[in-house]
């Protein structure tokens, strides 16, 4: 398929597509996540809540070795649309939690595609394709969820930068971290991610062209949720996020939060090292 507007358009035929899966909470991959996250938490133990952002790890795109595109994705055709640009990242989501999930549950999952949509920015054209998941446990769904996923082609090397964001607040709550391809690695084993940039070094530079390893944008998601989970005196019951800039290896992620007077919402975002703003994010509290 070409990357012209009325074959790009044509993807609208995948809107309304719909798959489904089980998948299970179990006590080591709860454990190997508070591990990769650096915490110090008690072992954790059948009926335990599991912590808010940490569904995540759950329901990993598996396909045989064979279907795997050359980015580590799984080929596109199959529940996501074949778009035709090389470029494929997380750009955000919206997440509603009405339960908990617990350790041990059996988890069922439906998403569906809900929309395609192709523009054209700064940085040439993109489909943004939007998918809707619901979560479900044995007392009825518990986590509902937008993802936005956005495809791109390759950026013009000749380009300016784009200009830095501010930040969207004064920082009150404030953490650091400097990620290693450790960190990467290990998240993305947890998550069954294969795609390269997070771990193929040669592939993320001489391939797609950046300059280190990619930071995962749903482990800085994360990031943000245990700043927020850490600060707050009551549950986080909605979080929206959008990724605007990519995250490096080896250079400091500033994770920052204001929460507003009332304590029942709060800006959350992400610096890179030189102050640019990453990721942008607003949580509401029970």
């Amino acid at each position: 398929m070409s990357a012209d507007p009325d074959a790009l358009n044509a993807l609208k035929q995948w809107i309304g597509r719909s798959e489904s899966a089980i998948d299970y909470v179990t006590v080591p991959a709860v454990d190997r996540l508070a591990a990769t996250l650096d915490r110090n938490d008690p072992f954790p133990k059948m009926g335990d809540p599991l912590p808010v952002g940490w569904h995540s790890i759950l329901f990993p795109r598996v396909v045989r070795h064979s279907q795997i595109g050359p980015d580590g994705h799984p080929a596109r055709g199959d529940f996501l649309p074949p778009v035709p640009l090389p470029r494929r990242m997380f750009a955000g989501k919206r997440t509603t939690f009405t339960a908990p999930l617990y350790i041990g549950d059996e988890v069922h999952r439906t998403s569906t595609i809900q929309n395609v949509t192709v523009k054209d920015g700064r940085s040439g054209r993109m489909v943004f394709v939007t998918v809707k998941t619901d979560i479900r446990n044995t007392k009825g769904v518990a986590i509902s969820e937008e993802q936005d996923i956005v495809y791109r082609g390759e950026p013009d090397k000749n380009a300016p930068p784009p200009p830095p964001q501010p930040a969207p607040g004064r920082a009150v709550w404030q953490h650091q971290v400097t990620p290693d391809p450790v960190m990467l690695f290990r998240y993305s084993a947890l998550t069954f991610n294969g795609h390269r940039i997070h771990y193929d070094h040669p592939y993320v530079t001489g391939v797609e062209g950046y300059p280190n390893l990619v930071m995962n944008g749903g482990l800085t998601t994360l990031l943000v949720y245990e700043l927020a989970r850490t600060h707050a005196s009551t549950p986080i019951k909605f979080m929206s996020s959008r990724n605007v800039r990519a995250l490096f290896v080896g250079r400091t992620i500033t994770i920052c939060g204001e929460p507003s007077a009332d304590n029942r919402t709060a800006k959350l975002w992400a610096q890179d090292d030189t102050g640019a703003l990453a990721l942008t994010a607003e949580a509401e509290f029970a």
